[in-house]
């Protein structure tokens, strides 16, 4: 995959905006204004918008359903997809590219994703960070150093850890993604050699943007003094404000809390909910 220095101009006219409206309709999701599909604000680990946007995701505006479309209209939403996204239509492109990697209505094909989110993410590069169509790239190039990790089996796409590297670190540092942010982090942990200390320095871009897992990873380095220099108070702050935000499929960030309480001091108790009321009113301050 090429990553081009300019961006390529495509213009979307009314009638293609019209076209990809119409085909979110008849799958079952929302659609916001014209510009593509609603992005949610993000919320704080405590219910309230977060100050970042940089660590939504462009699924965020695609979860309201409009009711059971029938058969006929879902195979023409997708007929008009592949259309918008044929024409280089940013939002259609994710969107395909999300549904060929989930199964989500077409048969499940890495390779397409692949290709979907290759396509995108060649197109719009420099794409104004900040706005709902950069947080769509920068959510590309996220799933496209996702794949270069593990390969696709049965394909010329082999796991490639330093490609991987470049596309997460583009997203992190040109869009400020926190999920790129994240998996930036992990690489530096876990990839031989490895760097705890860089490691440290993104997840804490990314916790920072209320990103769940780096908050755990954070927080988890910090208590321990992992590599790092030990820090128990903030280290729990971050594992208490992670705990409060993990969804189901993050069983794993409890029990880093959970050890973490069991063995710090009441000092260190005491500390870690400064730091938490403190941050609390920094969050609601920034709003």
């Amino acid at each position: 995959m090429r990553i081009s220095s300019r961006v390529a101009g495509a213009v979307t006219s009314g009638t293609l905006v019209a076209l990809i409206g119409a085909a979110y309709v008849a799958l079952g999701f929302g659609y916001g204004s014209s510009r593509g599909p609603a992005i949610e604000p993000a919320f704080a680990f405590d219910g309230t918008a977060a100050s970042s946007t940089a660590s939504l995701t462009p699924s965020d505006g695609l979860r309201g359903s409009v009711g059971t479309p029938a058969v006929d209209d879902k195979a023409k939403a997708l007929t008009a997809l592949q259309y918008a996204a044929g024409q280089g239509e940013p939002d259609a492109q994710w969107k395909l590219g999300q549904m060929y990697a989930d199964g989500d209505g077409v048969p499940q094909s890495d390779l397409r994703a692949f290709d979907y989110f290759s396509a995108l993410a060649n197109a719009h590069p420099e794409e104004t960070p900040g706005t709902p169509r950069a947080r769509v790239v920068a959510n590309a190039f996220v799933a496209l150093g996702r794949y270069y990790l593990k390969g696709i089996p049965h394909s010329e796409i082999k796991a490639d850890s330093s490609r991987a590297r470049e596309m997460f670190n583009y997203a992190a540092t040109f869009f400020g993604d926190a999920e790129a942010q994240y998996e930036l982090g992990r690489l530096y942990l876990d990839g031989t050699p490895s760097d705890p200390h860089e490691a440290a320095r993104w997840f804490q871009l990314a916790a920072t943007k209320g990103q769940c897992r780096a908050e755990a990873a954070l927080g988890d380095m910090l208590f321990r003094g992992q590599n790092v220099p030990r820090q128990a108070a903030r280290g729990l702050m971050w594992l208490t404000l992670s705990k409060d935000c993990a969804g189901p499929d993050q069983t794993w960030v409890k029990p880093l809390y959970d050890n973490a309480f069991h063995h710090a001091s009441n000092d260190e108790r005491a500390m870690a909910l400064v730091f938490l009321e403190d941050w609390l009113r920094g969050r609601r301050d920034n709003e």
